[in-house]
């Protein structure tokens, strides 16, 4: 059940990256994202299509570029990363009660 979790945990990871290097160094192609992450071209090529299917990059003759959303999303992400994280420590069974035999 976890790994499933951490594996989302490392796809997203990737995928912001990904994101990150667009807005960094737009427009940027999939040759130098995988030369400078070390990320194979398939997987920063299934990054670009979830980056483009979510309308954050689209695009262009030269590489990757970010779209009007990109800025929004970026300015959401730290509290929506933070509401994750606090919901998942509500998670953990070690802060939980005791349970009473």
């Amino acid at each position: 059940m976890i790994d499933r979790l951490e594996k989302e945990v490392d796809m997203l990871e990737r995928h912001l990256q990904v994101l990150r290097m667009v807005i960094e160094s737009e427009p940027i192609g999939i040759v130098k994202m995988s030369d400078e992450t070390g990320y194979p071209h398939h997987k920063v090529r299934y990054s670009l299509r979830v980056l483009e299917e979510e309308n954050l990059i689209e695009p262009s003759s030269q590489g990757a570029i970010t779209t009007e959303d990109t800025t929004e999303f970026v300015d959401d992400l730290d509290s929506k990363i933070d509401h994750t994280v606090d919901k998942l420590r509500g998670m953990r069974l070690d802060e939980t009660p005791e349970i009473e035999s």
